[in-house]
């Protein structure tokens, strides 16, 4: 009997009240305790230690769950670790104590490990030693599978029938000690994980599309780390207020103040300083402590020594020689924004408007989200700049080059081989009547 069915079994974990009449369907089971209870939190070596022989002698997939502390610390580090497994039961992990997972990771190797939404989780996973080999996203294959809502506590309540408390997700998981509400949430989190692969499986399955979501997993678990990104100052909310190069200055020598700032006191750096009053601060470039101070975001509880340091950040901007200034804008390394392409290049807007408009239609043929049956960015390179010869194999290659799965290329291409000739004949008319 899996975790689903023993729950509903289970009279204790259903509302009061009693049983809905025939002709009613039954409403949806609240889950109020974990089937085994609570379990402790492990934070020492001992305890992990017979965690990682417990899950290693277990049996199928492993439900892994993280807990971030994201708004209240700096960076995306894992506080809480939860996993489920057939014959281990459910462990809460605490990395602060035992940072080094490693041993874990490596005991579930070639174990496919079952996430929600596993890329937000695996960057924080992987660095304590956590990395799949398998991998089943039940975010992802709700999205393959055309559910409209694709949370945890959607997806659970729509195909396995319970409901999961989710009053507790974006609390600070940094805290010590832990509070028992929290914990229990956390264990319920990854109760019915394992129940909800299984049930995706058999529905991706009837749909034909089992092996194109097999393919998505096995890209996210053979994923490499992603680059740092460059210049995330730019990235700074509002900043599209912000024209001249002088105030952009003064956004990235605040941006990354406050960034060692909040570093070096591991609290978010929202925190510390609020995009809001970067973007108001660079716009206005204050002559002194006395005029920052009068600025949205800086007057309020701050104290002197805090003005200077952020007045000290404007100075430096302000005396900066012109060479040093950002530039405006970030290189280009592949097609220009959309808006801007019916000015470039009119055939190529035409081609990506017929792309567009095919792919739309395929997606919900298929019933899933556009770009979950291609990336947007690939439509957009493709179009840009089409093969000399756009035939099946080309088209093919183009979109493999650009990192689609086989499935969307075997999808995709015969939309896109028949957008990018009716743009291309519709072209080729166009100069001829120009000729005449």
């Amino acid at each position: 009997m899996t975790d689903a069915q023993e729950t509903a079994a289970d009279s204790s974990l259903r509302t009061t009240g009693g049983a809905p009449p025939d002709d009613v369907e039954p409403a949806p089971i609240p889950l109020l305790e974990p089937r085994d209870g609570i379990p402790p939190v492990i934070a020492d070596e001992a305890s992990l230690a017979e965690v990682i022989a417990a899950f290693e002698a277990g049996s199928g997939p492993v439900a892994v769950d993280a807990e971030r502390a994201s708004g209240y610390r700096y960076g995306q580090r894992a506080y809480l670790v939860q996993l489920r497994r057939e014959g281990a039961g459910s462990a809460l992990i605490d990395p602060v104590a035992c940072p080094d997972l490693s041993g874990l990771g490596e005991a579930l190797s070639g174990v496919e490990w079952v996430l929600h939404a596993a890329t937000q989780d695996l960057p924080c996973l992987r660095e304590i030693g956590m990395v799949p080999s398998l991998l089943f996203d039940t975010e992802l294959a709700g999205r393959l599978a055309g559910f409209p809502r694709v949370g945890l506590g959607a997806m659970v309540e729509g195909v396995l029938g319970f409901v999961l408390e989710k009053g507790h997700s974006a609390v600070d998981w940094s805290t010590r000690p832990l509070p028992e509400p929290w914990l229990r949430y956390a264990a319920l989190d990854v109760e019915l994980l394992v129940d909800l692969r299984d049930a995706l499986e058999k529905e991706l399955d009837r749909q034909g599309k089992l092996e194109w979501a097999r393919q998505e997993f096995d890209a996210i678990a053979s994923a490499p780390p992603p680059e740092p990104r460059k210049d995330p100052w730019r990235r700074t909310s509002g900043m599209h207020k912000v024209r001249r190069r002088r105030q952009m200055a003064v956004v990235r020598e605040l941006w990354e103040t406050r960034d060692r700032v909040a570093q070096r006191r591991d609290i978010s750096p929202g925190k510390v300083l609020g995009d809001a009053a970067i973007v108001e601060a660079a716009l206005s470039l204050p002559a002194n402590v006395h005029a920052l101070a009068a600025l949205n975001g800086f007057g309020h509880r701050m104290g002197r020594r805090q003005l200077e340091q952020w007045q000290a950040a404007v100075d430096r901007a302000k005396e900066l020689p012109d060479a040093e200034l950002p530039q405006p804008g970030q290189p280009v390394t592949g097609p220009p924004p959309p808006r801007a392409w019916a000015e470039k290049d009119p055939v190529a807007a035409a081609r990506l408007s017929a792309a567009r408009a095919a792919v739309s239609a395929l997606a919900e043929t298929l019933n899933m989200p556009q770009e979950n049956l291609i990336t947007p960015d690939t439509v957009r390179r493709v179009c840009w700049e089409p093969p000399a010869t756009a035939d099946a194999s080309a088209v093919a290659a183009a979109l493999a080059g650009y990192g689609a799965r086989p499935w969307q290329v075997e999808q995709v291409t015969p939309v896109l081989v028949v957008a990018l000739a009716a743009k291309a004949k519709t072209q080729t008319q166009a100069q001829a009547q120009a000729q005449e």
